[in-house]
């Protein structure tokens, strides 16, 4: 086989190697300009796509190393949370489709199986990445194949989450081929919490271990043949200088696993090195990589929370090209903070979202009432319960999609004891360009599942805030209050918000269309459109979607056609528990639902909703479709 590579110096490498074959090809210091490439393409594509940056800078040379001392896809590539890979996708044939990363038909933001056989197994969830590596080594093993490994590569944030630790209790025992690589950057979306953050930052003291080791090791391997005796005693020594610069057998070599590290992330030798000695062991290793999210950029390295998730801005200045404006969580966080200055019951808690989910405000001035768990969100609801048994007034925000977690101690830690939990659903419906792991489809699902649930539906602003007042003075036990990402644009009448419903009725009509959150704008901008054109349709609008209130069944009885829009999962959401109580009230009408039911790939928002025909022209062409039949049968 030809190791050699003929590089024109004038050319950027990127352009001119078959990747990733040609990478075990270069010598060190071509990776490492290939690096200095990579981050260049990079901060240029996130640029003008917005994603995940500040991750992805910090883990391009060890991206690099994996792929210059393993052999993907034979050897499986496991990441968690998957918004990390840029650069394994670059390195693996998509280079050339960087700049459609996150755009409709474009490239996923995540590890996708169906784009590329590199991507091992789709990961937009924390703490997972074990397991998965767990079990697929397991089946390499039963499959016979006992000379490539599964390869996990975890943030030190997923190890708040408690799905790691199962799978490392599995993990540390099986004796496969597996490699977990902790990609140690001192942070997850918000700073890391608590006491393995402790842990951690006092290993990092560590790395003078690392070298004695590599120091001592290379001194023995240079000796004469030895006898087993002799052996037996310089591994003792081996242990015994790790007890003294340690002082302890690390919380990972208790799971089962070889530790090797800390390693700086940074160091191409060191990272190949270390790689090269974890597959040396043919059983499961914990290799520990001290990296610097959003290494090579200043602006994401001095404020790296900031560049985690990001819209397009511009590279010079690194200010986003978005407007300043408020969100549906920032007014979320501010009111949350209103309340809280005159009730001092009120706590809030996040699961390592603070900036995402509008608790900043909160955390700033109210740091004894803020809770930061991590990535925990199962910890976060029994938690929350605890603090309502306490009497306290406990606000968990939490995006709907990693809220999934948590159903279980929905039901048994919250429900069963009647506890008041007030839980803000942000990033409800759809939410762009991060794809199927994280739409807010199915809390309506779960949530409406959970006994004594009360389930609240902000339009606006203005009715967020009031559902928020509701939700922690008028009800009890579990109750929640969902919306979606992004601002309130809404030009629909407020004048009679409520946390019920809102019936619209000009009399013209024996048609009914109802719906919930922001779909309720597009509807009114589309039936001002209809208007123009002499069609007239009622609206019924609802705040609070569950429980359904009974006086809805007669409104809706009026009318001979009602069509539900929803944005949510079709199975078992609020649409059909309406057509289910219109059943069983007798209604005599046509009844007709509108939502996905189906995972929604990567693509604006508005091509979302088009695509799930609820959009305003979607709702307007549906507007029309009908009046046009009913012309022609004679109903106009």
């Amino acid at each position: 086989m030809d190791n050699k590579i003929i590089i024109d110096s004038d050319q950027p490498l990127l352009d001119q190697l078959k990747l990733p074959q040609d990478l075990k090809k270069l010598n060190l210091s071509q990776c490492q300009t290939l690096c200095q490439e990579i981050r260049s393409l990079l901060i240029k594509s996130v640029s003008k796509t917005g994603g995940h940056l500040a991750s992805n800078l910090g883990t391009v040379e060890l991206t690099v190393a994996m792929h210059r001392v393993f052999q993907s896809p034979k050897d499986k590539f496991v990441w968690d949370v998957g918004h990390q890979c840029y650069t394994h996708k670059i390195l693996t044939g998509r280079q050339d489709r960087i700049g459609t990363l996150r755009q409709e038909n474009g490239i996923s933001g995540f590890p996708k199986p169906e784009e590329s056989p590199h991507d091992t197994f789709i990961s937009g969830h924390s703490s997972t990445a074990i397991s998965v590596a767990t079990g697929i080594a397991e089946g390499m093993r039963m499959n016979g194949d006992l000379d490539h490994f599964a390869v996990a590569v975890v943030g030190d944030g997923a190890l708040t989450g408690g799905l790691t630790y199962e799978g490392m209790n599995n993990a540390g025992k099986t004796g496969d081929n597996i490699i977990v690589i902790l990609n140690d950057n001192n942070m997850s979306i918000s700073r890391n919490v608590g006491a393995l953050a402790r842990y951690l930052s006092s290993m990092r003291g560590t790395e003078g271990y690392i070298r004695t080791k590599k120091a001592v090791e290379n001194r023995l391997n240079h000796a004469a043949v030895i006898g087993p005796t002799v052996a037996k005693a310089i591994k003792n020594s081996k242990s015994i200088v790790r007890e003294v610069l340690l002082q302890q057998a690390t919380m990972f070599e208790d799971f089962g696993f070889v530790y090797l590290g800390p390693v700086d992330g940074h160091d191409l030798g060191a990272l190949e090195e270390v790689l090269a000695a974890a597959k040396e062991y043919r059983k499961p290793v914990f290799v520990h990589v001290h990296t610097i999210k959003g290494k090579g950029y200043a602006p994401a390295e001095h404020n790296p929370g900031e560049y985690h998730g990001i819209h397009k801005f511009d590279i010079e200045t690194g200010n986003p090209k978005v407007s300043g404006e408020d969100s549906f969580s920032d007014v979320f966080g501010k009111e949350l903070l209103r309340l809280a200055q005159r009730d001092s019951r009120i706590c809030a808690v996040t699961a390592a979202m603070e900036h995402g989910t509008g608790l900043h405000y909160f955390s700033r001035e109210f740091p004894d009432r803020y809770y930061d768990v991590g990535i925990a969100e199962q910890h976060a609801v029994t938690f929350s319960a605890a603090l309502a048994s306490a009497g306290k007034l406990p606000v968990f925000a939490v995006y709907s999609s990693f809220l999934q977690r948590s159903y279980d101690q929905l039901i048994h830690d919250v429900a069963i004891g009647g506890y008041h939990v007030v839980l803000g659903i942000d990033r409800a419906g759809a939410v762009g360009e991060d794809g199927e792991t994280h739409h807010g489809m199915y809390d309506v699902s779960f949530l409406s599942s959970v006994p004594g649930a009360v389930i609240y539906a902000p339009a606006c602003y203005d009715e967020l805030r009031l559902c928020l007042w509701h939700a922690l003075y008028r009800d009890h036990g579990l109750a929640c209050v969902r919306y979606p990402r992004g601002s309130d644009h809404t030009i629909f009448d407020k004048s009679a918000l409520n946390t019920e419903y809102t019936h619209i009725s000009g009399r013209k009509t024996d048609i009914l269309f109802v719906t919930y959150g922001r779909v309720y704008d597009l509807l009114y901008r589309a039936a001002q459109r209809a208007r123009e054109r002499d069609i007239h349709f009622d609206m019924l609008k609802l705040t609070r979607i569950f429980p359904l209130a009974e006086s809805l069944v007669n409104i809706a009885k009026s009318y001979w056609k009602v069509i539900f829009l929803e944005e949510a999962y079709y199975y078992g959401g609020i649409s059909q528990m309406f057509g289910d109580m219109l059943m069983q009230h007798e209604f005599h009408g046509t009844y007709k639902r509108i939502a996905p039911k189906e995972y929604l790939c990567q693509a604006s928002v508005e091509s979302q909703l088009e695509s799930m025909h609820l959009s305003e022209n979607a709702i307007f062409s549906l507007m029309c479709e009908i009046a046009e039949r009913d012309k022609k049968d004679g109903k106009a």
